[in-house]
């Protein structure tokens, strides 16, 4: 199973994930748009509100996700990304367990998450996990699926 360790953003392997991400998005929803509303920075995903964690495989950046502060005790988490050939093996539940313990440890006591309508994958991953639908809380044009998790429960 994967390994979940911190880096920055915008050192490889982090950046490289994110860019991997971008383009598979783009892709699967035909735009050149921005996918990055409401606008993600790079210090969000950093100490001490934040944090990207990657995932390692056989030493292999496999996986990566980040969660950034949303509000007082609550976190979002945000692009998490698993490379196409290690799918299917249970990492994106691993890094989202990986995501949420960090956020746990960062002093939120909640956190939330939105994806689209042609990631049929994810919202049934993030309802498995817990996610309940919530209002929308962003103005993400590409998202159909809100969700949010209280961690007091799951995590300690």
């Amino acid at each position: 199973m994967a390994e979940f360790l911190p880096c920055d953003p915008e050192d490889v392997p982090a950046a490289e994930l994110l860019a991997a991400m971008t383009a598979e998005l783009n892709a699967l929803y035909w735009t050149s748009s921005r996918l990055d509303l409401p606008r993600l920075e790079p210090s969000e995903l950093r100490p001490p509100g934040g944090a990207y964690l990657v995932g390692w495989e056989d030493g292999q950046a496999v996986a990566g996700g980040g969660v950034r502060r949303l509000d007082e005790g609550v976190a979002e988490v945000k692009r998490m990304f698993v490379r196409p050939e290690a799918r299917s093996r249970g990492i994106a539940g691993a890094l989202l367990v990986a995501l949420e313990s960090t956020a746990c440890a960062l002093g939120y006591r909640r956190v939330r998450l939105d994806t689209g309508p042609k990631q049929h994958h994810a919202i049934a991953l993030y309802q498995r996990a817990g996610y309940v639908p919530v209002e929308p809380y962003n103005v993400n044009p590409f998202a159909c699926f809100w969700g949010e998790k209280d961690l007091g429960h799951s995590l300690r």
